[in-house]
């Protein structure tokens, strides 16, 4: 029981299940019968192979029919898939409601893949409840909404409280600038050893992370429309320049330079890397998986270059089927609002999710980029401030840096593959001290806008 719960609890408070394409239904979901049911075919039932995970999502299902006894729910395992989503959309395979990236809702709106869900919305009060910049990112130029943003994260600046102190640097204050970074970087490797900045290069992760470096220098990586690779210039060569210097001339990057999330992790938690860029869910990783002391846990806003430029974000969204009728769009948007987001909304689920997690020993109350507005989203922290279990004050520079750093969408156009060819580049730039950047970085474009262009 406590294991489902751990899941269980992660799951909610993540926002989001895993995709997987394990199953897909060839058959479409029906309109509401004569006697006035609704049944809806719902995406991302987690897999047999996780049994905690899908029990929960069954009681789920289960409860949303009880509450609502003229929806019937059809769960499958169709999930998100960025090889086979085409296929299943030109099917008509695709189930009513889906989970997708948060960078995918602009393409869908342009290709009709998405229903607009503005008028369900508006029914179940969301509308106006919703962050309005997240929910941009799922609207189109009239303001009609495609999406519900379930989960966001946005970079920030990951810090080891304890070596902060170590080295004589405040763990209350860390570096809002890249110089800034620079500088404690190297006192950082004087003082204690350890190195004092670390970047991902492998797996995607490595154009990810450079992804948002660039951001954060004042360049893009694509246009707006994601027709023209935008990273062959500035932003990104300085951006490039710097960990390059803090490679070679400071010695304050590890000398292993090919690191994923699991591996940069692990030497993290292990007190081997004073900083790193990731979002504020690297702490169930690091503290709760790896066992990194939760008091040593730090983050601050993402630094920035020459003024206030910008974050990436990323994370979950819900779509709903282009052909759903207004009945099955109402249906679906009442599942979503159930199963995602009615802990912000009601007082007694919040506590009762809250108090299962903390009972699980999972992590409750982590702090993040809210999908709701700031009101709900404070009254959920007072709901349940009596089952909070991480250390609140050590999120406070990233929550105050938020309010003022704009955020920034993942590329819209193939950003996975995207991410994969920027990869080469960061792993090159951090193991070859004659790295010649510019055409690293033409090379890179070249190959990326052939991608765009598929």
């Amino acid at each position: 029981m406590t294991k489902r719960i751990r899941a269980a609890a992660a799951l909610v408070a993540i926002g989001g299940l895993a995709a997987g394409l394990a199953a897909c239904s060839s058959d479409p979901s029906p309109d509401s019968g004569s006697d006035g049911q609704i049944t809806i075919e719902v995406g991302d039932r987690p897999s047999a192979d996780r049994p905690e995970d899908r029990e929960y999502f069954d009681e789920r299902v289960a409860a949303f029919e009880k509450a609502n006894p003229d929806i019937d729910i059809e769960a499958v395992e169709t999930g998100y898939d960025a090889s086979t989503f085409q296929a299943l959309a030109a099917g008509g395979s695709l189930p009513d409601v889906l989970s997708v990236p948060l960078t995918e809702p602009q393409g869908l709106i342009k290709r009709g893949q998405a229903a607009d869900i503005t008028d369900a919305l508006r029914s179940e009060h969301l509308l106006d409840s919703l962050n309005p910049t997240i929910l941009d990112l799922a609207s189109d130029a009239d303001g009609k909404v495609y999406a519900v943003p379930t989960n966001a994260y946005s970079f920030g600046l990951v810090y080891n409280r304890s070596l902060f102190t170590a080295a004589g640097l405040d763990p209350d204050a860390p570096p809002t600038t890249w110089d800034e970074v620079r500088a404690a970087a190297k006192q950082i490797t004087e003082k204690t050893g350890a190195a004092g900045f670390s970047a991902l290069t492998t797996a995607n992760t490595g154009g990810w992370q450079f992804s948002g470096i660039t951001y954060s220098f004042g360049g893009t990586i694509e246009n707006e429309d994601g027709s023209k690779a935008t990273f062959d210039d500035a932003p990104s060569t300085e951006a490039l320049e710097l960990l390059h210097a803090m490679r070679f001339e400071d010695g304050t990057l590890p000398a292993n330079t090919l690191y994923d999330m699991d591996t940069q992790g692990q030497d993290f938690a292990a007190g081997k890397i004073g900083m790193m860029i990731a979002a504020t869910d690297r702490y169930y990783g690091v503290v709760q998986n790896l066992k990194l002391p939760a008091e040593d846990f730090g983050i601050g806003g993402m630094p920035q270059d020459g003024g206030v430029n910008g974050t990436l974000s990323g994370g979950s969204v819900q779509i709903v089927k282009p052909d759903a009728s207004e009945e099955e769009k109402a249906a679906a948007v009442k599942w979503i609002k159930f199963f995602y987001l009615e802990r912000y909304f009601d007082q007694d689920v919040a506590v009762a999710d809250a108090k299962a997690s903390n009972e699980a020993g999972s992590v409750t109350g982590l702090p993040g980029l809210a999908v709701v507005n700031t009101d709900a989203y404070d009254t959920y922290f007072e709901w349940i401030a009596d089952y909070i279990n991480v250390p609140s004050d050590n999120f406070t520079p990233y929550l105050e840096a938020s309010t003022e750093i704009p955020i920034v969408p993942e590329p819209v156009n193939n950003a996975q593959e995207v991410y994969g060819a920027l990869d080469g580049v960061i792993q090159a730039v951090l193991t070859d001290e004659n790295a010649d950047i510019p055409a690293l970085l033409e090379k890179a474009q070249t190959d990326v806008q052939g991608r765009l262009g598929r």
